[in-house]
């Protein structure tokens, strides 16, 4: 089975390239934020707040390698300075004549490890890449675009049950022939987001929809949007920034789910954001979901802010997180699915939306990493 990584197909010269720049800079910056971690790891007052405890010691973990090896190489670029300067300002010939044979070695190793600080890098999955909530939305296409939605979540399903990722349905809009205006539900599991964060967009099917007498071809559209799922200790929330109502759950048709006012819908004063959850009976189970997915949204704004500040970093297969930004189009006809970002057809359509996601997924991951290589 595919494990995640793929061969860079960076040529060697730029990946032995000197280590400089805003590329040096925000290594540096790295190394005294683990050098922050050590120091906080090892106070007892943090160590009582066990989950902020453990999720810095996550990142502690996660930076660990890439600390080391720059190190490494800040080691070696001091050695072969000196030995330059020996060279240059010395006056012992046997001294000097040590240090011109010694540069070369310095050189080759210098080179080494500049590809081994730039490898890890690109070998290193999204961090925090696990958990996260996906939003399907039916667009245009009314019962069939709603229909198509289902289909999508079904696909999703699948690939998760074939990943060993759990699925939870969060909340759900379905429509009296079982579609779905709305599906909102959470995917967990190692690597889930690193893997699913290429399918934010649109997503366009066309076909003959069930409810068509005359065999016509329709075209329908979702839109799909995944977020990384927020940990309540990494993204906190003021109370005092939220407002929140509760109201009555319907279902499809307008018919009432029940009763009392379980349904909860939060606004997130500061950014506009609304989150609505109706699935459970329970208002507070209701609650507990809803601030899931508005941590969730508030994370994913503040990333998309962040890529827009820093467009070196950008990475264009996550891209601006715009969910009108059409991805894929699904021909059922033809058997074809085509993902328009990296001009990829398969015609494999009936396995692919049975959960068949992985090469499209490789294709897309690998030319991210390209992306990043050029990001570097």
């Amino acid at each position: 089975m595919w494990n995640g990584r793929i061969v860079s197909n960076a040529p060697s010269d730029f990946l032995e390239a000197p280590i400089e720049g805003k590329f040096y800079e925000r290594l540096t910056a790295l190394v005294s934020r683990f050098e922050e971690l050590e120091t906080a790891i090892s106070d007892p007052a943090i160590q009582k707040d066990r989950a902020h405890f453990q999720e810095l010691l996550k990142e502690h973990g996660s930076a660990g390698a890439r600390v080391g090896l720059f190190r490494t190489y800040l080691k070696i670029l001091s050695g072969l300075e000196e030995a330059k300067s020996i060279i240059e300002e010395g006056d012992d010939p046997e001294i000097q004549e040590l240090a011109a044979a010694e540069i070369d070695d310095l050189n080759e190793a210098l080179r080494e490890a500049a590809r081994m600080v730039r490898s890890t890098i690109l070998d290193q999955q999204v961090e925090g890449g696990d958990d996260c909530i996906i939003e399907i939305r039916a667009g245009i296409g009314g019962d069939e675009a709603a229909l198509f939605a289902a289909d999508i979540f079904k696909m999703y399903s699948l690939f998760s049950e074939q990943s060993r990722w759990k699925v939870e349905v969060l909340d759900e809009r379905a429509t009296d022939l079982g579609g779905y205006k709305e599906i909102t539900f959470a995917v967990r599991g190692r690597g889930a987001f690193s893997r699913l964060c290429f399918e934010s967009g649109g997503h366009r099917v066309q076909r003959v929809p069930t409810t068509e007498s005359q065999g016509r071809i329709h075209t329908s559209a979702i839109t799909v949007a995944v977020l990384q799922e927020a940990k309540e200790t990494e993204m906190v929330v003021e109370e005092s920034d939220l407002r929140i109502d509760t109201f009555c759950a319907s279902g499809p048709g307008g018919q009432k789910v029940n009763k009392t006012a379980s349904a909860v819908r939060i606004t997130h004063v500061p950014t506009g954001i609304v989150v609505s959850i109706q699935d459970e009976k329970s208002q507070h189970r209701n609650r507990d979901k809803a601030m899931r997915v508005l941590r969730s949204r508030i994370k994913e704004r503040q990333e998309q802010e962040k890529r827009q500040k820093e467009d070196a970093l950008r990475r264009t297969l996550i891209g601006s997180g715009d969910r009108s930004d059409r991805i894929r189009t699904y021909n059922f006809p033809q058997n074809r699915v085509t993902d328009h970002r990296i001009g990829c057809t398969l015609y494999n359509l009936d396995r692919f939306v049975q959960g068949d996601l992985d090469e499209l997924l490789r294709q897309l991951e690998a030319h991210d990493r390209e992306e990043r290589v050029q990001a570097l």
